[in-house]
Formats: C-alpha cells, structure tokens, sequence
C-alpha cells in the first residue's frame, strides 16, 4: 500500500519503519524533522497524506489531533483510511471521524498497547473503533505492525477500550508495589512473595510480565533504574482521560480516580517525571503509613 505516516516519535518511527520493511511505500511526516530509515520525508503533514491508501497518525493528544486531521483530510482522496494509532480522549476521536466521514474517508481509532518494545518487534495489540470496512482495508498493516486487532464495534470505541485496559493496569501496578513495599516492612522476601502471589489469587500482569521489584520474575524496566518501557508520565495521561471518560459518562470509578490522583502527585510534585510508571514501588518504600 501507498502509506503516509504522521507522528515518529518513539513509537510512530518503529511502526513506520516495520512497515517499510514489510514493502509498503511510505512517506512520513514528523513537525521535529525526524527521519527513518526506509521512509521517504514530506516537507509537511498534507503531503504525506496526498494519494495514501491508508494515513497512520501517532500524535500526543486530542487537540493535536483535531488541527492534524482538518490539515490531512482535505488532501486525502475519497476511500482512502486515516488510522489514527494515538491515545486521545473519546470525544476527539468521534469528533475526526464525523469530519473523516463527511470527506468520504474512513477513520479508525486505533490505540495501542505494547509500549516501545512492542512497536519495534512489530507485536502491539491494536483496539480499534470504526467502520468493518475501514477495519478490513487497515488489517494488513496490523499484522505488520502488531500480534492482535481487536475490533471494538463504533468510532471512539477503540479509546473507550485502551483508557479501561489502562484504567486498570495503573490500579494493579499500584496495589503491585504496595504489597511490595508491605512485604518488605514485614520481613517477607521478594522472591517468596513472587512465587506465592505469581500462581495465586493475587496475580496480575502488572506482577508476572512487568514485575516492579529488580530481580524478580522477567526482565523489566525495574532491573534497569525504572527507565521507562511506559513512562508514569503517560500512565497520568491515560488516567486523566479514564476519569475524563468517566465524567461524561456518570460512571463511578472511585479506584481509577483514586490512582490519577497518585500518579499526579509522583509525577508532578515528586520524582516520578522521566520514570518507569513501575517506579511507585520505591516511592512506597520511601514512605510511612502517614505519608
């Protein structure tokens, strides 16, 4: 397919460049000047976007998206896909795509889970929104660029899907480093801890895939100073739009508030900014029961 890819940070440049490998034409754009290897370079969004198949969008948020979209469209031919892989809140993407349906053109949102290391081996988890017509011109590159898609039914659906799974990824990783930190009060060694809780009740991702104590269970940012696989940065935001969502939609999310408002604290008045969102475990450790 003929591609143009807009957005190549630090995972719009793997997913563009999987997809060159992969055979496809690709043009990319990125307002920082970035190349990739196997991707040819548009001057601006627009040009990228003119004669696509399929337009990839990688941007920060829904504001973004909303001025990248009104640029790209109108140079867009009709039939054509703009995919938007970002993780922006609900009302943004239904918003692009009542625009993208308006220009005649099909509009995905499509979120992705893997982090970085998932974008680079090609093994991301795709949870899309939009039409099964659009869907199935997108599904090649899905394969190309991830393991799973997961069609989740109307456009804005595949947000609802990504800021739900986060919601609780950020609720598990913080129980995860609490009980942690309480085993270590307690005198229970970590590995102990692991192999009890790893093949009990207890057990979470958030414990036996991406563990936060160094040493135990598979290798994670934990065993390398909490560089960050997903910063706690990006977990705040994907909170913030959970709680956003939940606003909208009157639903009571005491736990997922409750974490937003943790992560907000580790990151903007502590030491979390530039860190591993696992890197709670030493600021639990740090701390006593008042705080």
């Amino acid at each position: 397919m003929k591609i143009g890819f807009i957005g190549l940070g630090n995972m719009g440049a793997p997913m563009a460049a999987n997809l060159a490998k992969a055979g496809h034409a690709v043009t990319g754009f990125d307002v920082t000047g970035v190349t990739v290897p196997g991707v040819a370079q548009a001057a601006r969004g627009p040009e990228a976007a003119e004669g696509a198949d399929v337009v990839v969008t990688m941007l920060p948020n829904g504001a973004i998206l909303r001025a990248v979209a009104a640029e790209v469209l109108p140079a867009m031919r009709p039939g054509a896909v703009l995919l938007d892989c970002s993780t922006v809140d609900v009302a943004s993407a239904r918003a692009v795509a009542a625009e993208a349906e308006a220009a005649g053109i099909g509009l995905l949102d499509a979120p992705v889970s893997g982090g970085v290391g998932g974008a680079e081996a090609g093994t991301l988890t795709f949870m899309v929104g939009g039409s099964e017509e659009a869907f199935a011109t997108a599904a090649p590159l899905f394969e190309v660029m991830g393991r799973k898609a997961v069609h989740c039914g109307p456009a804005g659906n595949g947000q609802a899907a990504k800021i739900c799974n986060n919601m609780i990824l950020g609720v598990t990783m913080i129980a995860t480093c609490e009980a942690f930190a309480l085993a270590d009060k307690l005198g229970l060694d970590r590995q102990a801890m692991f192999d009890v809780v790893s093949t009990s009740s207890g057990q979470s991702w958030s414990l036996t895939t991406y563990c936060p104590a160094p040493g135990i269970g598979p290798k994670s940012p934990s065993d390398n100073g909490y560089r960050p696989g997903f910063a706690a940065d990006l977990m705040l935001k994907d909170l913030r739009l959970s709680q956003e969502a939940a606003e909208a939609a009157d639903a009571d999310t005491p736990m997922g508030q409750l974490a937003a408002s943790l992560y907000e604290a580790f990151v903007e008045r502590e030491d979390g900014r530039g860190r591993d969102f696992s890197a709670m475990l030493p600021r639990f450790e740090a701390r006593g029961r008042s705080g």
